[in-house]
């Protein structure tokens, strides 16, 4: 139930439509507040102050009007905006990019405020009342001392959300460009890697045995989706009820459907109640989310390579901004110790047992993967080298640094068959040079140990 819940505010979180109901919600409870203090004498210091300039109805109602109507007007064309950079950036940089600009706080909370403004003056205004016109009700009319009624808090209050609005559409002007540059783009998505694979792995590298999961009855799955949450707490309170040993066969991110193994159970009988509470820690939803899911991230980067090498674009400095970013996340990587997230460090290893993450899925997953547009291009494959050396540069293991050698070492391999002439010859100089660089590192970590 926790995992589903967490699902449903991860969608909350990346919709268009939550700020602007609850901003909405709240300006329409403000308009009753300001008119109701209004109607009992609390805007009668205006009168103090010249500079105020205490507003008739005529006027009151023709302010209100203004910004009622450029505030709608302004709202649509900032959701028309919106929309076309979202469908540029999906277009150009992937449809998986899409999610990250649904998140965007900026385009919501602008949406937002235009809307809310919109309905506080709309409420606002069917209060005012000329001094000639009839009340509507008895009770209308002892509400007020003069027959006519002009909200002046209110009017105040509207005009101040006015000059906000203006300021927050020019912060919206600025702000819908900056985030569709591909700079702008690999910047969020490589900080973003950076920050989750820092809370995932908190642990520091530690050299010992691979542990191996305990195998038991599986628990087989009745939904179908991809996984976007797995909820460690409940699992931990399941495994600890039952004095059992929860094994899962999936992570975040996976596609699953009916039949598919989940989990192992050990120590107890998989009951269909204990299936049922197990399977319910697990949310399911049409696509993958960043959350809980490093490779979601990766994958964006390699896309983002990927188009950019590809013929028709042809853009390999794009593709090296993401090996830049792509080398730092796996440099995170490269000093952190895989085999324990932050659940091992509250819960016991021996009863919730997640997949472990190994490194060498990592260099595969990212350099790996973007490798075949890589070799095609004489400056890509250079930075490619670089990147990899960037990467190694922070690994605690020997075996980590082997690794990367080996996706070097694959990668000019498989330039050998598109690059010729001084560009095939500046990279086999480069890879000599690189695996120089990496005995002098793998020696100086040897140094360290001893």
């Amino acid at each position: 139930m926790i995992a589903r819940i967490r699902s449903a505010l991860l969608s909350i979180n990346a919709s268009y439509w939550f700020y602007p109901a609850l901003f909405s919600t709240i300006a329409f409870f403000l308009s009753f507040v300001t008119i109701y203090l209004d109607r009992n004498g609390a805007a009668d210091w205006f009168s103090t102050y010249d500079w105020l300039h205490v507003s008739r109805p005529a006027g009151a109602r023709t302010t209100l009007t203004v910004i009622a109507g450029s505030m709608i007007g302004v709202a649509s064309t900032v959701f028309s905006i919106t929309i076309a950079a979202v469908a540029y950036a999906s277009g150009n940089y992937g449809p998986r990019l899409l999610t990250n600009f649904m998140e965007d706080k900026g385009n919501q909370l602008s949406l937002a405020t235009f809307i809310a403004t919109f309905v506080y003056a709309l409420m606002v205004i069917r209060t005012v009342r000329d001094e000639d016109e009839r009340a509507a009700s008895a009770a209308d009319a002892a509400a007020s001392v003069l027959p006519g009624f002009t909200p002046q808090l209110s009017l105040l209050v509207a005009m101040i959300m006015a000059i906000f609005a203006v300021a927050v559409l020019v912060y919206f002007l600025h702000h819908i460009p900056a985030s569709i540059r591909i700079n702008t783009v690999l910047k969020d998505i490589g900080e973003r890697l950076i920050c989750d694979v820092k809370a995932r792995y908190p642990s520091e590298i530690e050299e010992r045995e691979p542990r191996e999961q305990s195998q038991g009855e599986p628990i087989i799955s009745v939904n179908k989706g991809y996984i976007d949450i797995i909820d460690f707490d409940t699992l931990d309170e399941i495994a600890r009820e039952h004095e059992a040993t929860i094994a899962l066969r999936v992570r975040t991110g996976d596609f699953i459907h009916p039949n598919v193994p989940i989990a192992e159970l050990s120590g107890t009988g998989a009951s269909e109640e204990i299936s049922d509470k197990i399977r319910n820690c697990l949310s399911t939803g049409g696509m993958r989310t960043a959350t809980q899911d490093l490779e979601y991230l990766i994958d964006e980067l390699v896309e983002i390579a990927l188009r950019a090498l590809s013929p028709g674009i042809n853009d390999p400095f794009t593709a090296i901004t993401s090996m830049h970013w792509m080398g730092a996340a796996l440099a995170e990587l490269g000093s952190r110790d895989l085999d324990r997230g932050p659940e091992q460090e509250d819960y016991d290893w021996q009863r919730v047992q997640p997949l472990s993450d190994d490194f060498s899925h990592f260099v595969e997953r990212s350099f790996g993967a973007m490798r075949s547009g890589v070799a095609t291009n004489h400056l890509a494959s250079i930075n490619f080298l670089n990147a990899l050396f960037s990467a190694a540069t922070s690994c605690q293991s020997d075996r980590r640094l082997r690794l990367i050698g080996e996706e070097a070492e694959t990668m000019v391999k498989q330039a050998r068959h598109h690059l010729v002439g001084p560009s095939l010859e500046e990279l086999e100089a480069r890879l000599v040079e690189f695996n120089n660089m990496m005995e002098s590192s793998s020696n100086a970590l040897l140094a360290r140990q001893f």
